[in-house]
């Protein structure tokens, strides 16, 4: 490989904050939202033109898993004038989630991207990010990596893991609606073992055979406008989200399905006999990249058996193991969908949030320390929210008491979160 030696510059320090949130998708929103409400000076720099990441700029169907309290609770409380229980509106969310976080005072910087990290010795003291204003850093006492793939944590050096034991990561897909449905005859499908039978066979077998593999199931949802549905059946494998060749490849895979699904809909599925496409996400929905080493790894035994950890930050977390099948389409072999039950809610110790060897910084979302199994149920948008939340008020705890993570007084937390809705 060839290389280009860069001459030494100067970068202008251009904003200094106390908390500095990197990524505006859930998880982010919830800790800069937590932080700023917490008193801390905070900013929140994305890299896209919109807060929500993966509910917004992903257009994201609905709210799957079920979280309660906190962040995500409030969220939703606020949203149903604009959405049902479940679907999400988008458009109608890009607009709640930016007032939320201006009403609470924090600095919302978008179109600016992640480039690498500053640091004192193993302490994270801000980032340098690249936009349409060039080269710029900004210093912080704290920071949170909400970038879902870690790329903070990663450019300081934390250790990580990526997928199952052989490196195998969920596969990628980008959501599209479709419009023209008779939603009187339509059918719904929540989820992969959901089909019909049809004089010509059952739905779920015809995906198989007749959609463009490595597609190849249902999944269909009704959306936040009449007539209209989102589709989640466009699939691709063997691609990992952090590497920026595999994901303009997944993107074309992606697209290149779209047209074929809605034929296959067109000649297969009731009510969506005259159903043509009137949008696609911006983003391609990575599911699953890097998880980091932290001071506890969350299992899924502890999932199972709902252990409530002594140092919890997040609660109430109940969700199934949502494991896509990282060898094509449908459900993983070691996914566990209808037949799981959970017992009651679970918890996520602080201990998972904090990297190994860096300070001054916090994991946040998909990215923190778990098993590839437990990861497929941590990782939904609900429940990153309130991993963000809580996040936010550690950071915000850290900075006011002087103290590392895991210096802190647990029953203060504990009672900084009890007072924003979050308990056992």
């Amino acid at each position: 490989m060839n290389y280009i030696t860069e001459p030494a510059r100067q970068t202008p320090v251009v904003a200094e904050t106390e908390v500095l949130v990197v990524g505006g998708g859930p998880a982010g929103f919830g800790a800069a939202l937590h932080a700023a409400r917490m008193g801390r000076k905070t900013m929140l720099i994305e890299q896209s033109g919109a807060i929500g990441g993966v509910a917004t700029t992903g257009i994201m169907s609905h709210w799957t898993g079920r979280q309660d309290g906190g962040c995500f609770e409030e969220l939703r409380a606020k949203a149903r004038d604009c959405e049902s229980e479940q679907v999400i509106n988008p458009e109608k969310l890009r607009i709640l989630m930016l007032d939320m976080l201006q009403e609470a005072g924090v600095e919302v910087q978008l179109y600016t991207a992640f480039s690498d990290v500053v640091m004192e010795g193993s302490r994270v003291t801000g980032i340098i990010t690249e936009s349409k204003s060039g080269r710029e850093a900004i210093a912080c006492r704290m920071l949170i990596d909400s970038t879902g793939d870690g790329d903070v944590a990663a450019r300081a050096g934390a250790p990580f893991e990526k997928g199952r034991e052989d490196g195998g990561m969920q596969p990628m897909t980008i959501m599209f609606k479709v419009a023209g449905v008779d939603m009187d005859r339509a059918m719904f499908f929540w989820g992969f073992e959901d089909t019909v039978q049809l004089p010509e066979g059952d739905l779920q077998t015809l995906g198989r055979r007749e959609l463009p593999q490595p597609a190849g199931h249902i999944l269909l949802y009704p959306a936040s406008l009449p007539g209209v549905v989102t589709v989640n059946m466009t699939n691709v494998i063997d691609v990992d989200g952090t590497d920026v060749r595999d994901l303009n490849r997944a993107e074309y895979v992606c697209r290149k399905q779209i047209p074929e699904i809605i034929t296959f809909l067109q000649r297969h599925v009731p009510g969506y006999e005259g159903c043509y496409l009137i949008d696609s996400a911006d983003v391609i929905g990575v599911r699953e990249t890097r998880r980091f080493e932290a001071h506890y790894r969350l299992t899924e035994d502890d999932i199972a058996e709902a252990r409530v950890f002594d140092d919890w930050v997040v609660t109430k977390s109940n969700f199934f193991f949502d494991l896509h099948n990282v060898e094509g389409a449908g459900l993983d072999a070691n996914g566990e969908y209808k037949a799981f039950q959970q017992p009651a809610p679970y918890t996520i110790p602080l201990r998972s949030f904090v990297p190994r060897g860096i300070e001054g910084l916090l994991l946040n979302g998909r990215n923190i320390s778990g098993t590839h199994k437990a990861h497929s149920s941590y990782r939904v948008m609900p429940i990153v929210m309130n991993m963000g939340h809580a996040m936010g008020i550690v950071a915000a705890l850290c900075i006011a008491r002087e103290k590392a993570p895991l210096a802190l007084d647990l029953n203060e937390l504990h009672d900084a979160l009890r007072r924003t809705n979050v308990a056992p």
